[in-house]
């Protein structure tokens, strides 16, 4: 795992724009999810934004938080 910590401020900037991979936390990891078909329009499903903290947001999704296992972690997120 990457040793590389985000604030909630510098994971905004992962949102896909201006070439920039997309990034989401979940439980205090940083996951790049720019590998998935569901984030290329920018948000996941028209439910979820990227470069975003998800975690309470799991609960309501339609899968487990096993999918995140197909997604390399690039850093952990520090919420201040």
């Amino acid at each position: 795992m990457s040793e590389r910590v985000f604030t909630e401020q510098e994971l905004k900037k992962y949102d896909g724009s201006r070439k920039n991979p997309v990034y989401v936390a979940y439980n205090g990891l940083v996951y790049d999810v720019t590998a998935s078909p569901h984030w290329h329009s920018g948000m996941h499903r028209n439910l979820h934004f990227p470069g975003q903290d998800l975690t309470s947001e799991l609960a309501d999704a339609p899968h487990s938080d096993l999918v995140f296992r197909k997604f390399p972690v690039v850093g952990i997120l520090k919420i201040m």
